[in-house]
């Protein structure tokens, strides 16, 4: 897709309507997915920012394939630390349940409603929108929910529950490459989201590890976005007015592309001058004033400014990345970048055996990382790894044509 369908104008243009001047009072806390029942900062965070020892907690498995079991994982959690959730029995795949009836019941409408959180758990978004927000229209489970949250109160969601936060969200779409070729489709890959974390910010899950910045990108141009946040598993964005603080195990890349430009003429999915940074666990953003002020065990350690007099490189190696959008390769190739000796490292994205149906098995992606003055970062051990933050690394993504095959075994010598 080299240009916007028309479908899909429509369908963003819609869901921009939908929430644009909505009062969006409350906590959106955004988890990648994975949430390991021993991560207290986040579950604790939740029962938090939902008023503390006793929140009331509604709970929805809508997109789990088995609502019972998952819903039941979940309240035990925030049971744990300190909440009184119940799960609200409201998932297709529930099984004995009416699911129109209990959509519509007075009954548990009441009880959301007298909530100060909801979680929304992993599965399959589209069970959500579809049952809460069939054809674009709210249900009233679904205003009860908004009530809650422009209320002040706190909606969270893991893996499916975080995709739904966006005014647009990919419905099903797996496969990073088919999005970067642009092979996606109306009510197949993409749908309207709940608009949660408000018109600006797109939102993403599993993001660094399965590589989702191939789907991001395009996406955000698509779908009218100069900002994007993809989160780590087992890591939450707590996104609460006009600011953005990571908590949980590890990070989360804010994409900006305020800047960024596309060639036109080129027949394919092309992007200069966008802007990553990864904020690790700790790290606050702004989305006001743009400026990011890192975890106070980062300030304890000195700056790394490559544009400094005296940098020094800390890394002496130069990788080039053969799969970019492989399990955490972006933060990896932005990490070298900071300490490493070269101003750019460059990645390919591409398939290496094209799947059926492929409309462009040569076509590929270089995607180059380079710096310019503004590029700081930080890096410290004191959580028992070494956790960088990276800041203002510039990328372009660039198509290129994949010989095919890639490779030949060498012959034998004669």
């Amino acid at each position: 897709m080299t240009s916007l369908s028309t479908s899909l104008r429509r369908l963003a243009a819609l869901a921009l309507i939908a929430v644009v001047g909505a009062a969006h009072a409350g906590t959106a806390i955004v988890i990648g997915g994975a949430l390991r029942p021993d991560n207290d900062a986040v579950w604790q965070r939740i029962v938090d920012e939902s008023g503390g020892a006793g929140a009331r907690i509604a709970v929805f498995a809508t997109a789990a394939a088995n609502p019972e079991r998952s819903a039941g994982l979940i309240v035990a959690a925030l049971n744990r630390h300190g909440a009184q959730a119940e799960a609200i029995p409201v998932a297709p795949r529930l099984a004995g349940a009416d699911l129109q009836a209990n959509l519509n019941d007075p009954a548990l409408i009441a009880k959301v409603t007298a909530s100060r959180g909801v979680f929304f758990s992993g599965g399959a978004q589209e069970y959500i929108v579809d049952t809460l927000q069939p054809d674009g229209e709210p249900t009233a489970m679904l205003k009860a929910i908004r009530q809650v949250f422009d209320g002040g109160g706190v909606v969270a969601g893991t893996s499916a529950g975080a995709a739904i936060m966006s005014r647009m969200m990919f419905r099903d779409a797996p496969d990073n490459m088919q999005i970067l070729k642009g092979q996606w489709r109306d009510k197949r890959e993409y749908d309207r989201g709940l608009g949660l974390v408000g018109a600006e910010l797109f939102v993403e899950q599993h993001f660094l590890k399965r590589g989702r910045i191939g789907r991001m990108l395009p996406a955000m141009r698509a779908f009218g976005y100069t900002l994007g946040l993809g989160v780590e598993e087992n890591t939450a964005a707590v996104v609460k007015g006009r600011e953005i603080e990571i908590i949980g195990a590890h990070g989360a890349l804010l994409v900006d592309l305020s800047e960024a430009s596309t060639d036109g003429k080129l027949p394919a999915f092309n992007l200069r001058g966008a802007l990553l940074s990864y904020l690790d666990r700790g790290d606050r953003h702004d989305l006001k004033t743009s400026l990011t002020t890192p975890a106070a065990h980062k300030l304890r350690e000195p700056r790394i400014d490559p544009a400094a007099s005296d940098y020094k490189p800390a890394r002496h190696f130069d990788n080039y990345f053969l799969d970019i959008l492989g399990d955490g390769s972006i933060v990896t190739a932005m990490a070298q970048l900071l300490e490493g000796p070269t101003t750019e490292v460059r990645g390919l994205a591409y398939r290496v055996r094209p799947r059926p149906g492929d409309l462009s098995p040569e076509l590929g992606f270089e995607f180059r990382l380079y710096r310019e003055p503004g590029m700081v970062g930080w890096l410290s051990s004191a959580l028992g790894s070494d956790d960088y933050t990276v800041l203002k690394v510039r990328l372009d993504v660039i198509p290129v044509r994949m010989a095919s095959p890639l490779f030949t075994p060498l012959a034998p010598a004669p």
